[in-house]
């Protein structure tokens, strides 16, 4: 009987580590996950004023079909749906709308502009559906308390503003600034971050505003305006359109302030050479990636891999234009988010994988700089390294510099 007891027992014991690690083992999925597909997402302009950035959502569907070639995520192929909402954010409120109710994505990924993100991110937050790597370093989306299903990737405004004021400290410290901006969040979060750097100086040092709308033809008379008020270094918060605009507004004018470009608007394929390289000589802005053109790079691994990846899947594109470099980093993390996620694709566990990156390497970034983020910081990329235009190409100098958290 006692051996009969203890049969049972150690039976009985063994099923129930048997049940639980089925348990564990079990696949979680929310809509648009499968056992063979991961669905996902996206809003680009393709068409309007900002179909520069079109070539964003180009390269990464190029990078998810090598994924896909390569055998998916854990045996799951990407699914990446696309609509356009020619960068207009009443467009991307019904194009959203679209692919969580009407396509049924697991998640948004890399929606293109601030204005765009920030008109569903209220929307996105309430159907708890992440809004992941968004395309923006607005302060809104590193707001993890109040916004818990939106991140996003590009480097916090507000840090990069604070990186902007320490140089100008440091290389300018009786500079009579003037500030061009986007007026959203965007442009405003540039001009808090430099004021905030500039500290009690900044009411001294900053001697124009001057901002514009994205619906504005041109921003000829916010550059002469600013050039009427004696500045001397010109802190210029605009996307690529608009900072062409104003790097050929300087040279018409003959003015030759310190131009302070914004990362954003650095593209050397979709700012400089628009505007002209010769005249784009001496600008300065920051960095976080590898320039593709950049002959210190030519050897290196991750610009030969990335090299490869757009000639075999994205031929018609430009490999030199930071745009698509930077398209393709994203992809890179996003791939590293899902991997993390395993066979547990809900969309509560895709946010937590992607606020516990630990020290991700992305093969583009610049050497030193690696991805961490928290359940309290959602800020992907915080250390940048200045450079400045030399007339071919962008030049590194100085240290890598880790943004402080603006909430800090």
């Amino acid at each position: 009987m006692t051996n009969r007891r203890a049969f049972l027992a150690a039976t009985t014991a063994l099923a129930v580590t048997f049940s639980a690690g089925q348990a564990l083992a079990q696949k979680k999925y929310d809509t648009g996950a499968s056992d063979t597909e991961i669905k996902i997402g996206q809003t680009v302009p393709f068409s309007g004023p900002y179909s520069v950035y079109a070539n964003i959502g180009k390269t990464q569907a190029a990078y998810f079909k090598m994924i896909n070639d390569q055998g998916g995520i854990n045996g799951r192929k990407i699914n990446l749906i696309q609509y356009d909402d020619a960068y207009s954010p009443p467009k991307t409120v019904e194009q959203v709308r679209k692919l969580v109710e009407g396509d049924e994505v697991l998640f948004t990924f890399q929606l293109i502009g601030t204005a765009a993100n920030a008109a569903v991110q209220k929307y996105l937050n309430g159907k708890k559906v992440p809004q992941l790597l968004a395309s923006t370093g607005a302060e809104r989306f590193n707001d993890p308390k109040n916004y818990p299903w939106s991140m996003a990737y590009n480097p916090n405004y507000v840090s990069e503003g604070r990186i902007y004021a320490k140089y100008i400290l440091k290389e300018h410290p009786n500079a009579k600034i003037g500030v061009l901006y986007q007026n959203d969040d965007m442009g405003r979060d540039y001009l808090a971050g430099l004021k905030s750097g500039l500290g009690d100086k900044a009411a001294n040092m900053i001697v124009g505003e001057v901002s514009y709308e994205v619906t504005d033809p041109t921003v000829d008379s916010q550059v002469v305006k600013l050039k009427s008020m004696g500045v001397d270094v010109f802190f210029d918060a605009s996307t690529p359109k608009f900072a062409a605009q104003a790097i050929k507004k300087l040279a018409d004018l003959g003015w030759t302030p310190v131009h302070i470009l914004d990362i954003n608007a650095s593209p050397i394929s979709a700012t400089l050479k628009p505007a002209g390289l010769d005249i784009s000589k001496g600008i300065i802005s920051t960095q976080y990636g590898k320039e593709p053109g950049d002959p210190q790079w030519k050897d290196d691994p991750g610009v030969k891999a990335f090299f490869a990846f757009m000639d075999k899947y994205f031929p018609e594109g430009d490999k030199l234009n930071t745009v698509n470099t930077y398209a393709y980093s994203v992809a890179e993390l996003l791939v590293q988010v899902l991997k993390q996620c395993g066979d547990d694709l809900t969309r509560e566990n895709v946010m937590k994988q992607a606020a516990s990156i630990k020290n991700f390497t992305p093969s583009l970034a610049l050497p030193g700089i690696k991805i961490n983020t928290g359940a309290d910081d959602y800020r992907v990329n915080k250390q940048m390294q200045m450079m400045k235009f030399n007339g071919e190409r962008w030049e590194l100098f100085g240290p890598i510099i880790e943004g402080s958290s603006p909430a800090g």
